[in-house]
This record gives C-alpha cells, structure tokens and sequence, in this order.
C-alpha cells in the first residue's frame, strides 16, 4: 500500500449490520485507509465446534474494500470461545498458587495448551482458505498483544512442556542440576519428571529455574505465533504476517519475537497526564524500528483516554496529532487506533475512539479529520529510514535476571529506568539512538552506551571488545552467565579485560541515600566546573571498585566509599560504577569525541528526529518555542517553506523536507 497507513480496529460484530455503511462512509470520509478486523470474534465466526459462520465478515470485508479500506485481518484466535474452555477446561491458564482461571475476559488460554493450539491452527486455517484472495486482505494479523493478560501457566501440560524445553536446552538432568545450581538449599533432581514450574513455594525460588521459565513462556507464546504463521505463509505466501507488541513489554523476548515476523508492529499508551510520557515513548519507538531494522507499524494507540487507568486523562487539544506524529518521527510508517467506534458496553466502553459516542459533532472527530489530512499531506515519508550514530544495548536475559525477586543486592535497579538515565539526555539533545540486543555487530555506530549487562557471555563480552569504538558501560554489568551464575573472580566478569576494572562489593545505598561523586577535572568533560571541580551525585547503586589497569576518571566523595574509583577509562572504554542521577557530563564529553551531533539544535520539550530528508520537530510543551532551523526546506503539515528562525507553537509540530536532500 502506497502511502501511510490510517485508521485503526474495526469491532462490526458489535453492532447491527445497519450500522456497518455508515462506517465504512466515515472512515472514507476521514481518509482512513486500514482496519484491523475480527481480533476477537472467534466465538462469532465458529459458534460451535467446527461449524463456521463467515457470511457477516464477507460483508465487512466487502464493505471495505468499496470504500478503498484495506484489512489488516485478525486470526481471531486472541480469545477462544465458551464452547471451547467449556469442553475442556484444561485449556485454561492455572496461576502460580493453582487456581484455574475462569473464562469471561480475554486471552483465557494456556499458551501450552495442545487443545487450544490445535483449535487455533484450525481457525486460521478456514481464515486463510476464505480469504486468501480477497482484494481487502493487506495483512494478517495473529493473536492480539500476547502476554498482555496471559504470560504463564502453571498447569499440568504447562509442566510437561516446561520439561520438554528444558531437556532440549540442557539435555538431560546432570545438564539442569549444573546449570540451576540445585546443590544449594538441597534442590537435587534425580529425574527430569520431577522438575515443576515455579508454583508458589515457602520461600525465594532458584533463580536459575526463574530465569528459564521466562524464557521458556515467551518461547512458549512464540510457538503459537508461529503454528498460526506456518498455516498463514503456507496458503497466502505473500500476505505479510504480524502480531502487535506492546513496546517495552517485560515478558516477551521481542529480539527473538521480530524474527518471526514480517513487520513489526507496535501498541503505544503514553499517559496525557504524564508531561514526560513522550520520551519513554520515543524510547519504545526506537526499540520497535531497531528490531528488523526498518520502518515499523503503529498499530493501536488512544485517541483520547484509555479505560484501564486508575484515572483516565483524556488527551487535550492537539496531543492526539502531536502523539501520532511522534510514531511517524521514530519510523512508523502510519498511525492506527483503538479503536474505529467508540464501544457502547463491555470493559472498553469508556475507551476512547476515532468516532466518538458523540459521533461526528464530538471534538475528537474533528481531530480524526484532521489527523487524516496530515497523513495524506505526510505521504511520501513512506518507507524512509533514520541513520543513527548511538546504540544503546538492551536484552531481555539481562531484565529477567536483574529484576528477579528476593535474591538481588538491590530490587531498586529496573532496567527501563537504567535505559532512560541515558536516552532521556539523548533524546533531549536530538541525537538519533538505535536498540541492539548484546550480541549484534556494533561496528556501524560512533558511540554504543550499556545501561546494564547483568547477564553477560563470553560472547557478548567479546562483540563489544570488537567493537572497539567510543564505550560506556553502566553498573552491575558482566555479573552473571547464561544461567545466571556468578562468573568465575566476580563482576565484571568476561568484561575485565576490556574496561581494566574488578568489583570487590556490590553497594546499593538506602532509599533517600545519596553518594557524592568527584569527577577529575578534563577527565570526563572540557575543563572544570566555576567553583571547583564538577561533582555528581549517585542514588540506588554504587560499588567498590578496584582498578586493574584502567584511568580513574571520577571518584567517590564522602562516605564509606570516599576516594575510591567511581568512573573509570580504559581506552574508549568507560566503567560507570554508580547511578549517576545527571549523566550529562559523561555523555556530553563521549559525544564530543565522537563527532556525534544533534539533527538540530533544540529547546526544552522539543524533539528533533530525522527519517531521510526530512526534519521532525514536535513542541511537547504548552508554550511557543523559538529555535533556528538548521537548513531550508519545506513543511509537509502547513504546506510552507521554512528557512532560518521560527516560532513553534505549543503541541504544533513541523515536518520539514530539507532541501537539496532525497
């Protein structure tokens, strides 16, 4: 499909069919030209076992399609019916203390289910041989935001497949009782078959049995993407096949997830009540184009206010727009919604939509028709890529481990706040940031910054020695192996040859507890700070530190760590032992070394992206902003050119194709 993509989930079998040409007239009207359909109408479209009813979702697709609306058609299989969990219960999910949950909301099933696999592949099968052809169909689309309600089982089946993977990933019990480390507290196995999930126990469970089940459940779900795709790839070879992530999602591996899929798709709520939601946000939209490495999809995201909040903001004049540009800014190449009418009953009734309860007098479908001309006006940004000179490394392994219960120095350290202490700086100076998982060739990049390795291989340790360029490592990396087991001589661990450092203890300071931090002056940034030299202050975390052969750049100030190293250099290596609550100075000196310079120079709360030639610039405050344009071009949204300075208004945006460039 040419173009950006527009519109968002199409829920018809919530309303009478009366009801289906008016729709289909406004999403014309509005310029919509996508609608995710039937993402929960199993129980609609096979009432009962076998027996399907297709001729309602012909309609629909035939609607559509005469309107120029393509599909972006669900499996259906994110819920299964009643008949389904009624027949065999089994198939529903049992939580950690052994209750079997009961059906009446979503994704009720046991992602090891052989009963619901099969009745899954079956349902996507009759999809597949009904629609395969049909001129509406653009894409399918499996499954809806998997381990959103439903990550684990602890059933039974849960188990045996649990066992299965473990023996194909260890090989036998000697493997497992190595790798789980089961001499400690007693926790011998002698067979396989006794090894269960980790169900609610008297005390902290092994943390190596913790980290491979959360491997094993989003290999788990993976498996069931995947039996759906097979069928889906077998009968409509070119139909691309997508499932929707849900940005920073803890529980699923995503790097392993966009492998298997064709395009990478993405649901983003940032909260309107949160001035400060935008960064995390761009942060997750970074994350969804550095997956495959290309343009990505928007595929749900709120109009106005969500339902599932403890206070549920609605989004004031202009964010919806301001919102839905910033996806375009990081590479989505289109903006869809949750969803198209605004539901009448049910849990998302109160969830906003592109036509409101109030219909087309409501103020939020002046912003739908609004939103729809800018896409059109967006058109040929279509398909364009950003270059970035940063990454910043990320892996699922590391969370799982870092954030494991009971068994850490500290449960204060969260990964996406490790993340956000550098990319909000970035984000903030208009420096483009690309996501690599440990592992990936860095070779293209100027800087490559790790907030956090917890989980660190060998060969993870040595991509980044590779890499040989400008480095910063944060702490509490190079701790444990694979299967989360302390390397040899401590942390951090395959990582000393390269930052010249080991770390004798762990620190992590009391909540309200501060650590002074001195960095050496030129060390780290161009000369000293007015009034002596720059200091910074550590929270949550710091370490002592002993230097093997690497520079001391900073240096704990005070307390039981006084004079010992606190940020170290080894070459383009950095070592930064503590949670610096300001690393603007360690960056700032690393992105001066590097050359690496923002896409223009911007005020606070204006975020400046590049996709191509063309110059996002987005005003997330209230207030007009002046800044000087960096080059002449002309603005897609208000159809002018632009040179020189400029005032952005509040929640205003400009995209700008910069002349003399493609």
């Amino acid at each position: 499909m040419p173009g950006l993509l527009f519109g968002g989930d199409y829920n018809p079998e919530q309303w009478p069919e009366e009801v289906w040409a008016e729709d289909a007239r406004l999403m014309a009207e509005a310029g919509v030209n996508m609608a995710t359909v039937a993402v929960f109408a199993w129980s609609r479209l096979e009432p009962r076992p076998g027996e399907y009813d297709f001729g309602w979702l012909d309609r629909v697709l035939d609607l559509l399609h005469a309107h120029g609306i393509a599909a972006d058609l669900a499996t259906a299989t994110a819920t299964p019916p009643p008949w389904l969990v009624r027949d065999h219960p089994e198939a529903m999910p049992v939580d950690a203390a052994g209750t079997r949950l009961e059906f009446g909301s979503r994704q009720g099933y046991c992602p090891s289910s052989p009963i619901y696999r099969a009745h899954a592949v079956r349902l996507a099968r009759a999809m597949a041989d009904r629609y395969g052809g049909h001129p509406a169909l653009a894409m399918w689309h499996v499954g809806n935001e998997y381990a959103d309600h439903t990550l684990e089982c602890f059933c039974e089946e849960s188990a045996r497949h649990f066992r299965r993977w473990l023996t194909e990933r260890h090989g036998d019990v000697a493997g497992l009782n190595a790798a789980w480390g089961t001499s400690c507290w007693g926790q011998h196995y002698t067979s396989i078959d006794q090894v269960n999930p980790p169900r609610k126990a008297p005390g902290p469970i092994n943390p190596g049995q913790l980290l491979d089940w959360r491997r094993f459940c989003s290999d788990a779900l993976l498996e069931c993407f995947e039996a759906e795709k097979a069928v889906l790839r077998e009968l409509t070879p070119d139909v691309p096949v997508t499932t929707n992530f849900m940005s920073l999602l803890p529980g699923l591996d995503y790097w392993r997830w966009a492998e298997a899929e064709d395009l990478v798709s993405d649901d983003a709520y940032p909260d309107p009540a949160d001035p400060a939601s935008h960064v995390a946000t761009a942060l997750s939209y970074d994350l969804m184009r550095s997956l495959k490495r290309r343009p990505w999809l928007l595929l749900e995201s709120a109009p106005s206010a969500v339902s599932w909040r403890e206070v549920n903001a609605p989004k004031p004049p202009g964010v919806m727009r301001l919102h839905s540009l910033q996806a375009l800014a990081h590479g989505s190449d289109g903006v869809m919604f949750f969803q198209w009418r605004q539901a009448k009953y049910g849990p998302e009734k109160f969830h906003s939509a592109l036509l409101p309860h109030g219909g087309t007098a409501a103020r939020g479908w002046r912003d739908t028709l609004r939103l729809g001309d800018d896409l059109r006006n967006l058109h040929e940004i279509a398909g364009t890529g950003t270059d970035a000179d940063v990454a910043i490394v990320f892996g699922w392994e590391s969370l799982w481990g870092l954030e494991a219960p009971e068994s850490m120095p500290s449960d204060r350290l969260r990964l996406k706040d490790l993340l956000l202490t550098w990319y909000r700086p970035l984000h903030e100076r208009g420096v483009a940031v690309d996501l690599a998982p440990p592992g990936r060739d860095l070779s293209g990049y100027r800087l490559v910054i790790v907030p956090n390795l917890y989980l660190c291989t060998e060969e993870h340790a040595k991509a980044l020695a590779a890499y040989g360029g400008r480095l910063i490592v944060g702490p509490f990396s190079g701790v444990v192996d694979a299967a989360d087991q302390v390397h040899e001589g401590g942390a951090p661990g395959p990582l000393r040859d390269l930052l010249g450092v080991a770390v004798d203890e762990f620190w992590p300071l009391p909540d309200g507890e501060t650590q002074s931090v001195r960095l050496v002056p030129g060390a780290v940034r161009p000369g000293t700070a007015e009034g002596g030299e720059p200091r910074l202050t550590a929270r949550t975390w710091a370490e002592w530190v002993r230097v093997l052969d690497a520079e001391v750049v900073a240096r704990y100030e005070g307390g039981e760590l006084d004079g010992l190293p606190a940020i170290t250099r080894k070459g383009g290596a950095t070592y930064v032992s503590c949670l610096p609550e300001d690393v603007t100075p360690i960056l700032d000196h690393a992105l001066a070394e590097t050359g690496v310079a923002p896409v223009a120079a911007v005020p606070p709360g204006v975020e400046a992206t590049r996709r191509g030639g063309y110059l996002f610039l987005l005003n997330h405050t209230t207030e007009p902003a002046r800044l000087a344009l960096p080059a002449a071009g002309f603005d897609l949204l208000s159809r002018r050119r632009l040179d020189g300075e400029i005032v952005l208004a509040g929640r205003d945006a400009i995209v700008l194709r910069i002349e003399g460039e493609k």
